[in-house]
């Protein structure tokens, strides 16, 4: 960067501070939008180095994953849940790039999440991210694929039915609440690919599970879950 330059950021900077959306301190110039101190101590959780970790047991004998897992534990009241909400409701989606390329560095050295082929994100419905204005879990699989160097794929998958928040619902009403509703534009694109399906969260993985079975429709496709927390 010119002199110049770092002296036309530091000044935009003294009058719109770049603020770490987590604890609201200032940002370093080598910072984006957390700080390295809430890096640090952000609640991780290491799943992605255990093939049997919590995350990936929710999907036993319920469908056949090859390995899942998420990078943070997720907690009320916790910074995470502020970085979260900002991420989801406040359009703050840079937040999902940011920690997904932290997370897909650990992935990229992970044995357990080797020869991906290809990462989609879970979609939302047509209407719903036109109304928030994107997809949080898009911008999560961004960042990942772009420290994996693998392809993201945000235009297969899709949403076919507007169901409701699956906020509140106990396991069997979300999965009701998301049966048979994700579909696959061009099911041939994904002969024999291994797929990195990636989501925000993950709670009763009903979401997840439903998206999964319409990818393992495909001849020869494997599916890992890779999620930015487990609640």
């Amino acid at each position: 960067m010119s002199d110049f330059k770092k002296y036309l950021e530091d000044l935009i900077n003294l009058f719109y501070p770049k603020l770490c959306a987590a604890c609201g301190n200032y940002l370093y110039r080598q910072e984006e939008f957390v700080c390295t101190h809430c890096l640090f101590h952000l609640p991780k959780t290491n799943y992605y180095l255990l093939p049997d970790n919590p995350v990936a047991q929710i999907f036993w004998g319920r469908i056949s994953i090859k390995v899942a897992a998420s990078y943070f534990e997720f907690h009320k009241g916790s910074k995470f849940q502020k970085l979260l909400h900002k991420m989801k409701y406040q359009n703050q989606k840079e937040i999902g790039w940011v920690l997904g390329k932290h997370f897909g560095l650990q992935l990229k050295e992970s044995p357990l999440f080797q020869e991906i082929d290809q990462i989609i994100p879970v979609p939302l419905h047509p209407s719903r991210e036109r109304k928030r204005g994107y997809n949080q879990a898009e911008w999560i699989a961004k960042g990942i694929a772009e420290s994996m160097n693998v392809y993201l794929n945000s235009k297969n998958l899709y949403r076919s039915v507007n169901t409701s928040t699956q906020t509140r619902k106990n396991r069997l009403e979300r999965w009701k609440n998301v049966e048979n509703i994700f579909r696959l534009k061009n099911p041939d694109e994904l002969i024999n690919k291994h797929i990195l399906l990636v989501d925000d969260v993950v709670t009763t993985g009903s979401t997840l599970e439903a998206c999964a079975h319409a990818l393992l429709q495909v001849d020869g496709v494997c599916v890992s879950i890779a999620t930015l927390s487990h609640a």
